[in-house]
């Protein structure tokens, strides 16, 4: 890769919530942007932590303990194995790190399929 990736400039580019896309790798991980409005399923991974950083927007990481609220700005990284929830009233723009091949559901039958930008 020898050219810079604009983050805002390929969010510009999809309209789907909840369908991440990947815009950069780095080593074995994907480098995502996505959409979010409403709330996503409870989930969990039991190989990987879950990374969320907010661009834009506001939204709640929903654990079984407690609500974690999120903003421009704001990075929180879900551990691996505890089940969690995303939800956003309005729509949210976020950056994710993930391995690659990570279903983002917790469950490859049920995961949004892997899309390139």
């Amino acid at each position: 890769m020898n050219d810079k990736i604009n983050l805002y400039e390929k969010l510009s580019l999809f309209d789907e919530h909840w369908s991440p896309r990947t815009v950069a790798q780095l080593n074995d991980m994907d480098v995502m942007v996505v959409k979010a409005q409403g709330e996503f399923v409870w989930h969990k991974h039991d190989d990987t932590d879950d990374f969320f950083l907010v661009l834009k927007g506001k939204m709640i990481v929903r654990l079984r303990d407690r609500d974690v609220h999120l903003e421009a700005g704001d990075l929180y990284i879900v551990p691996k194995g505890v089940e969690h929830c995303t939800f956003a009233e309005e729509e949210v723009h976020m950056l994710l790190i993930e391995p690659s091949g990570t279903p983002n559901t917790g469950d490859s039958s049920t995961a949004a399929e892997r899309k390139e930008i």
